[in-house]
């Protein structure tokens, strides 16, 4: 069999995944493309070790790792679209973008340079703030 053959089976498998990874807007869906790219690169290794006539047989041990890795990332990334779904009602990709955390800032009461916190040298009721009026050494006549 030519080399030909299962590395454009393998390039439009990819191709399908790829355009699934960029198109669709469901988690699932996507993880499904993830494992159609995986599987394609699967194919070319096992046809290119074959082509090769490797005695080690390289492209076959490591598409064994691949198909575990594979198998780890489909059962992690189920569980955390499972985890957004309880949690969301949605395993919409675009609405994702609101499960951020918020940046270090205003609401923070951990962060000291926080507007509200008090050692902040720029708080009015921080006591060595200069511009506040109850710190006795700095208010001049």
């Amino acid at each position: 069999m030519h080399l030909v053959y299962p590395a454009v089976l393998a390039a439009l498998l990819f191709c399908t995944g790829l355009y699934g990874v960029l198109a669709r807007r469901n988690a699932i869906l996507v993880l499904m493309s993830v494992e159609l790219m995986l599987n394609a690169v699967n194919l070319n290794l096992v046809a290119f070790d074959i082509w090769l006539r490797d005695t080690l047989h390289a492209g076959q041990a490591l598409t064994l790792f691949t198909i575990a890795v594979a198998a780890a990332e489909i059962g992690i990334g189920m569980a955390i679209v499972l985890m957004v779904y309880r949690n969301r009602g949605t395993a919409d990709v675009d609405r994702l973008r609101d499960t951020a955390e918020p940046p270090h800032g205003a609401g923070d009461p951990a962060d000291p340079n926080a507007p509200g916190h008090p050692a902040n040298p720029g708080n009015p009721s921080n006591p060595s703030n200069p511009s506040n009026p109850s710190n006795p050494s700095e208010v001049t006549a």
